[in-house]
């Protein structure tokens, strides 16, 4: 099986890797694609369509079996204060789309203020914790969980989900 992920983050790759080894005899690549959406996504609505987007243009970029879309994004959850980091993953083989989301990290009122001000959590992770690309290494889910759950494990908590159509009969 082939599968290509929509995205050029080596994190991502790894994410899609943890999430199908013990399922799927795959080869896995990175494959960068056009989102469709902002750089920042906000909210889940635009979240789960740069990943839907994400995954179908990946497919579409060459003989695949499956393509993945990872996608992370800012929310608000109504009734409770501050800005979320949330994260979604889209799995298509062309005629079905599987979803599944990764953790919700509660971001800092520092962090969350500059992101809601138009900044990219990206970049405002590198600046506070003084580091360049923490995006594709342990990415704001390590940071703020003391390491705990790093990015990789995060996201491949949201591909395991997104793969249930494509790896059980309950669908």
């Amino acid at each position: 099986m082939r599968i290509a992920v929509g995205s050029g983050n080596p994190v991502k790759r790894r994410a899609v890797e943890q999430a199908v080894e013990a399922t799927l005899d795959a080869d896995i690549e990175a494959v960068p694609v056009d989102s469709g959406v902002s750089e920042q996504p906000t909210g889940r609505e635009e979240t789960v369509r740069g990943a839907t987007t994400r995954a179908r243009n990946a497919l579409a970029a060459g003989e695949y079996d499956l393509g993945v879309g990872p996608e992370g994004g800012v929310a608000e959850v109504p009734s409770v204060d501050g800005l979320f980091l949330i994260m979604w993953v889209a799995v298509t083989d062309g005629e079905q789309v599987g979803l599944g989301s990764g953790p919700s990290f509660r971001l800092p009122d520092s962090i969350g203020d500059r992101v809601a001000a138009g900044d990219e959590l990206g970049p405002v992770m590198d600046d506070v914790l003084d580091e360049d690309g923490v995006a594709r290494k342990q990415g704001a889910a390590g940071a703020l969980s003391a390491g705990v759950v790093d990015r990789d494990d995060a996201l491949a908590a949201g591909v395991a989900a997104a793969m249930g159509p494509f790896v059980t009969e309950h669908y």
